[in-house]
């Protein structure tokens, strides 16, 4: 997968420009593109080569991938080298992004509030609009990380048949017309 095709360049140069606005290096989100539109795995040196990256960045990037596994380490019979694959399934790989993302932000954030709000009850200085902002935000995340952990479990068909309700959800609940 050394030479890509202009649709290739186009979609990497935008999944990577993307990742930066995600919170994600430039390299990482590239990294991940090549390998999501490769058919085959790929070993470190065909990715340091088609994306004319330093070697270091490739492994760091992989790495990172694999942290979030999305990118899993896999074997070529007949070649000693690592090789990568990308998850290829989107919906699992966005649930499994929702997963890490829920684990690295929300669930900290949830705590700090927690604590922010026992402190908050003990503290003479904390006023009651500051505590309410808190216990809002908190049921917030709470509410929200529930229904999330509720439909995480969903099959894939009943995901997407959900996604693609839209605003035929609200005249089911007798919300809208």
């Amino acid at each position: 997968m050394n030479k890509l095709s202009p649709v290739q360049q186009k979609f990497i140069l935008h999944w990577g420009e993307m990742g930066t606005r995600w919170g994600i290096n430039r390299t990482v989100a590239q990294v991940h593109a090549l390998l999501y539109m490769s058919p085959k795995p790929l070993n470190a040196d065909d990715i340091v080569e088609t994306l004319a990256v330093a070697r270091s960045n490739v492994s760091t990037s992989l790495k990172e991938l694999q942290g979030w596994g999305i990118v899993k380490l896999v074997h070529v019979l007949g070649d000693r080298r690592d090789h990568f694959e990308s998850m290829k399934d989107v919906w699992e790989m966005f649930r499994v992004v929702l997963d890490e993302r829920k684990k690295r932000e929300i669930d900290p954030t949830m705590r700090m509030l927690a604590e922010c709000i026992g402190e908050a009850e003990k503290d003479k200085e904390t006023d009651e609009y500051t505590e309410e902002r808190l216990r809002e935000l908190h049921k917030f995340f709470e509410t929200t990380t529930a229904w999330y952990v509720q439909i995480r479990q969903w099959p894939t068909a009943a995901m997407v048949k959900f996604v693609k309700l839209g605003d035929k959800v609200l005249k089911i609940l007798g919300l809208g017309g």
